[in-house]
């Protein structure tokens, strides 16, 4: 199934790549689910890629921090940067998941790894999005911090659930 293909000389990392696509964008759009019905029925805040594609789009100018990243120049094409940024991040974890849990993980998929992995994944914009974006460490200038971060950890978690469900789903199909 995943093994290293040794005729062929391809290593089992590689063999790995398939599956943490597949895997990393269904709990992706697993995520995006979640959010969309969190929206239709209790009228949350959608998350809105385009301002993660905005602070993307400013790295090459050499603009890492921004005091708002609302408040900065809009550039082209910044919401199609962040909704493919958005996916990619999400296959980026996936791959770490199998890197860590390895091929045996895609044949016997557990709930805790994927979970360790999602919950996470919070790190990332904790550490470097929200204070590059403006927000602060952990969005502590935010209004109230308590409640981002507990959105972030819920949806990371949510993440996590998506991982272990996108690779139940990939099981099944035999990767």
């Amino acid at each position: 199934m995943l093994e290293a293909i040794p005729a062929a000389g391809i290593p089992a990392e590689a063999v790995l790549i398939g599956p943490a696509i597949l895997i990393g964008t269904g709990a992706t759009a697993f995520l995006d689910l979640c959010a969309a019905i969190q929206h239709r029925l209790f009228g949350t805040v959608k998350p809105n890629y385009a301002l993660v594609g905005r602070w993307l789009a400013h790295l090459p100018r050499g603009r890492f921090f921004h005091d708002a990243i609302a408040h900065s120049a809009p550039t082209r094409g910044e919401r199609a940067i962040g909704w493919v940024a958005h996916y990619a991040i999400g296959i980026g974890f996936a791959a770490i998941l199998l890197a860590i849990w390895g091929s045996e993980w895609t044949r016997n998929p557990a709930l805790l790894p994927a979970l360790i992995v999602g919950i996470g994944s919070v790190a990332a914009p904790f550490l470097l999005m929200q204070p590059g974006m403006g927000l602060g460490i952990a969005a502590n200038h935010t209004a109230n911090p308590n409640a981002a971060r507990l959105r972030s950890l819920a949806t990371h978690t949510i993440f996590g659930i998506g991982l272990y469900a996108a690779g139940s789903a990939a099981r099944l199909i035999d990767l």
